[in-house]
């Protein structure tokens, strides 16, 4: 216990008009959770890609359990018992949980592939984490925070001596992080050695032993996480002191902008009605699976409703497809962004230019390019996304800037209404910030700004007033000032404790 199982060097990583590592070093000890943190785009995620195989570094000396190795694949560093759960989920969902599990090692019997083999592997490993998920269940079918437990069950079936977690609780419960740290805790026990990155901070206390910091893709420096402190590793990050984690602007409540009535649309959106005004910001809050994300896609039409009555501005407008939406000026910054709000494999010149073409086309349909560079280096200023141009591909971007990206292609328009579905999952803190302060600007315009975000302290610290939710229901409404943690928490299970009552 506590030798030096991983130690990197020098390491050095550049991209196209990006140098993501310069000189970094990073060691990791079995049996210690040793967290990796930085701001997006602080080189994290490059250097354990690196450590996984998935990347090839261009220069500096790497030692796994005390032998120096060259460039890893994938493969090597998981027959070196090097496993990696990624930010964004990567699995194949078509397939079940034991085939997904046991993919590019499946288990075969002859000729044939053993399914009976792998399920009956895969519920033993399942069982042994107490994560109550069937094998045969296709993964697609699944709730994201589901998917997130099967990604961690199908690492630790390889039976890894290095475990890399990033942003492993994003999409997770609270009983669910429980359930992770109580695996982490006893992977400890066995002489594992887990790397940590995550952007929830208020984490570390209990489960992390050291912490190492990155900021711009350098190295800067690694404590014991007991002889340091937030204040400190949060200037470390961002390289400065960051006073206000919830900025504020007062503004006075003007007229109503928009309304919801009557909205149903299957079985998490029943009878939501809510207003929104000018000069507020409503925070949609409730536990994971109350149907706030739901709400937000059935208002923008992307899921069909079936009942319900919208309004903007005091005059109903009929939306049948997310087309209507936009048009009428109600976006959403949606809470998967890479599946939903981005195409990766553009640049952000046409991220931005692709759901205003409207604004950027003459009467011909033909782009006008210098309206477009106008639009687009206008969202990448306002917003300080970091980016070397408009035509860096949206994939190379760090989640924070991605994030930006999206809010960027809504603001190029006049949008009266904006909807944000956790708009800071998984970005850093300096990043986060940047974000509350876009939404009170939008929010001094007199934009109508409505936000759903799983974060409690986020929701109370952000928003003016705060709508509760639970099962697909409105359970509560308070004004953030009045509101507690607690009093929040009441609202967010009021159903859930009607029904398990009349059940008893």
């Amino acid at each position: 216990m506590n030798e030096i199982i991983v130690s990197m060097e020098h390491i050095c990583k550049s991209f196209p008009g990006v140098k993501a590592l310069d000189d970094v070093r990073f060691e990791l000890r079995s049996g210690e959770v040793m967290a990796l943190l930085g701001e997006n785009g602080a080189g994290k995620s490059t250097l354990v890609k690196i450590l996984s195989g998935v990347y090839t570094r261009d220069s500096g000396n790497m030692h796994i359990f005390g032998k120096e190795y060259g460039d890893l694949t994938p493969k090597q560093a998981q027959e070196l018992g090097v496993a990696i759960i990624h930010q964004e989920l990567n699995m194949c969902r078509h397939l079940s949980v034991a085939e997904n599990m046991f993919l590019g090692r499946e288990k075969v019997k002859g000729i044939a592939l053993s399914n009976r083999q792998m399920q009956k592997e895969a519920r033993a490993v399942l069982g042994e984490l107490k994560i109550d998920i069937d094998p045969n269940q296709v993964v697609g079918d699944l709730p994201v925070s589901k998917q997130q437990m099967v990604e961690i069950a199908k690492a630790l079936s390889t039976n890894a001596k290095v475990l890399i977690m990033d942003e492993p609780t994003s999409s997770l419960t609270t009983r669910e992080i429980d359930d992770l740290f109580r695996i982490i805790h006893d992977l400890k026990a066995k002489g594992c050695g887990i790397v940590y990155i995550s952007h929830r901070l208020e984490e570390l206390q209990y489960i992390v032993d050291r912490v190492t910091i990155m900021r711009d893709g350098q190295y800067i420096t690694t404590v014991p996480f007991k002889d340091t402190n937030m204040d400190e590793i949060i200037a470390n990050m961002v390289g400065r002191e960051i006073k206000e984690k919830f900025p504020t602007v007062q503004c006075e409540r003007g007229k109503k902008v928009f309304e919801v009535k009557n909205l149903n649309a299957g079985r998490m959106v029943r009878d939501i009605n809510f207003e929104l005004y000018e000069g507020e910001i409503v925070g949609f809050a409730g536990l994971m699976g109350a149907g706030r994300t739901e709400t937000t896609r059935a208002i923008f039409g992307v899921d069909p409703k079936q009942t319900g009555q919208i309004f903007l501005d005091g005059r109903e407008i009929r939306i049948s497809k997310v087309q209507d939406s936009i048009k009428a000026g109600i976006v959403l910054a949606p809470e998967d962004r890479k599946k939903d709000g981005l195409c990766t494999q553009l640049s952000i010149r046409e991220n931005i230019a692709l759901p205003n073409l409207d604004i950027v086309c003459d009467k011909l349909g033909v782009i006008r390019n210098a309206r477009e560079t106008e639009m687009c280096g206008k969202a990448v200023d306002s917003l300080r996304i970091k980016t070397p141009g408009l035509e860096v591909d949206a994939a190379t971007l760090s989640g924070g800037n991605q994030q930006k990206v999206v809010v960027g292609k809504w603001l190029a328009r006049d949008s009266k209404v904006v909807m944000f579905d956790e708009p800071t999952r998984g970005i850093d803190v300096a990043a986060k910030v940047e974000i509350y302060h876009l939404m009170n600007k939008l929010k001094q315009q007199g934009i109508a700004v409505m936000f759903v975000s799983s974060e409690m302290q986020e929701v109370l610290g952000v928003a003016d007033r705060i709508i509760v939710m639970c099962d697909g229901r409105i359970t509560g409404e308070v004004m953030a000032k009045d509101a507690t943690q607690e009093g929040i928490l009441r609202m967010a299970t009021r159903f859930e404790s009607k029904v398990a009552a009349g059940n008893h």
